[in-house]
């Protein structure tokens, strides 16, 4: 066996043709080191009956530099920072709780739309009496009918069941 030096000097060409020949263009030295990795195992694993160590070199180098890609790739995908416009329209429908809308939207489904308005602005976004009015341009009489109307159709409801 020749040395490791020897080998790895004799398949950088090699090496450089795979990532080449993968479009790879950030980070060569990794993906180089990587392909030097995979030269030193597969001398290590290679079983000269089963064929030619230069096929299955090329083989097990480009195997490994392909499973590195797809890893940097996904850890990319997972770092990248969306964009602004992303930020705003998330931004808008966060709560604490994401399946707590839902819950009670489900919940709500006999009420009146007004009603689950008075329920939504209660439970989601913590609005008082007067904050709801000014918001739904009503008086505030007009929200307390609402949560009135609400609360007894919830009562009902737990009654029925």
């Amino acid at each position: 066996m020749e040395s490791f030096e020897q080998l790895a000097e004799q398949y950088k060409p090699m090496i450089h043709k795979i990532i080449n020949s993968l479009h790879i263009f950030r980070n060569q030295d990794e993906f180089y080191q990587t392909g030097l990795i995979a030269l030193w195992e597969a001398n290590n694993r290679f079983d000269p009956s089963k064929g030619n160590f230069t096929n299955y070199a090329y083989t097990f180098i480009k195997g490994r530099l392909l499973l590195q890609l797809d890893k940097d790739i996904k850890q990319y995908r997972r770092s990248i920072c969306p964009s602004e416009e992303f930020w705003e329209n998330t931004s808008e429908y966060y709560t604490d709780q994401p399946l707590e809308a839902e819950m009670l939207q489900t919940y709500c489904e006999a009420l009146t739309p007004n009603q689950r308005k008075w329920v939504f602005y209660t439970v989601i976004d913590d609005l008082s009496i007067k904050e709801m009015a000014e918001r739904e341009n009503v008086s505030v009489s007009a929200v307390k009918l609402w949560r009135s109307g609400a609360r007894k159709r919830m009562k009902e409801l737990e009654m029925d069941e």
